[in-house]
């Protein structure tokens, strides 16, 4: 990654976090997009305690607006020059089913899962069709493509964003841009540590969980994740496009 210039969105934690100390890591220069400030900047002085000289800078912006997507663009251009990888990481959750479910509620889901996406997209195709080498990375999710219980607008929209990669994947080659999708399984973000807690679950205990849905049996550390992103993101996988790349513990084998 050294020479490259990514932006990744969600980087305030979890996923997108992990994804962003490891592309420092590796030598890219990263621009973190985050709505929550307080969660960004913890993490911005956590990468730069862990790797000192680490070309990191962060934007708190709502990629719901489109203006807002815009502005995130616009800024990592100005502070790193150039664009070469972005990571639609942004999601956010509820537990409703269908039958209880609202409309006001899908729309919320959407508004960030589908919308933020394709705004940060559209705000970054510029720059990344003068890269020449561009990946854009977009993390769906394993339940994208298997059924369960409560997260149906979540899901759903994990689901639109396959469909994206493959329509984006498809518009894009010509340009030089590989586009492709990462799907976690049960991964211990801050989301999921705070759903253990209000069950009453400390994260240890979470940790040492045997979960039924994988073969591996566990939970994923955010970094398990990022690794899988990296590879997407880099030339070592510069003829794989419109890809769905699972990183679940092998949860279909699992109800076989």
């Amino acid at each position: 990654m050294a020479g490259k210039v990514a932006i990744i969105t969600g980087g305030g934690g979890g996923i997108g976090a992990a994804t962003g100390e490891l592309f420092c890591a590796q030598g890219a220069a990263v621009l973190l997009v985050d709505r929550d400030a307080q969660a960004l900047e913890a993490t911005l002085q956590r990468i730069r305690a862990s790797n000192p000289g680490a070309r990191v800078d962060g934007c708190s912006s709502d990629i719901t607006d489109h203006s807002d997507a815009a502005e995130a663009a616009r800024f990592a251009l100005e502070k790193f020059g150039r664009l070469d990888v972005l990571v639609n990481n942004a999601a956010v959750r509820n537990t409703d089913t269908i039958a209880n479910g609202d409309s006001a509620e899908w729309e919320r889901v959407f508004g960030v899962n589908v919308i933020g996406a394709l705004n940060m997209c559209r705000a970054a195709l510029p720059a990344l069709r003068k890269s020449g080498r561009a990946s854009v990375v977009i993390v769906s999710s394993c339940y994208a493509v298997r059924g369960r219980k409560g997260f149906a607008a979540y899901d759903a929209s994990k689901a639109a964003l396959l469909a994206m990669t493959n329509n984006l994947a498809a518009e894009e080659a010509e340009h030089g841009i590989r586009v492709n999708a990462v799907c976690p399984g049960g991964t211990l973000t801050p989301f999921t540590i705070g759903r253990g807690r209000a069950r009453g679950k400390t994260e240890d205990e979470m940790r040492a969980d045997t979960r039924t849905d994988s073969l591996l049996a566990r939970w994923a550390e955010p970094i398990e994740v990022a690794y899988p992103i990296l590879f997407l993101a880099s030339d070592e996988a510069s003829y794989i496009t419109g890809a769905t790349l699972m990183v679940d513990g092998g949860a279909p084998a699992a109800f076989k």
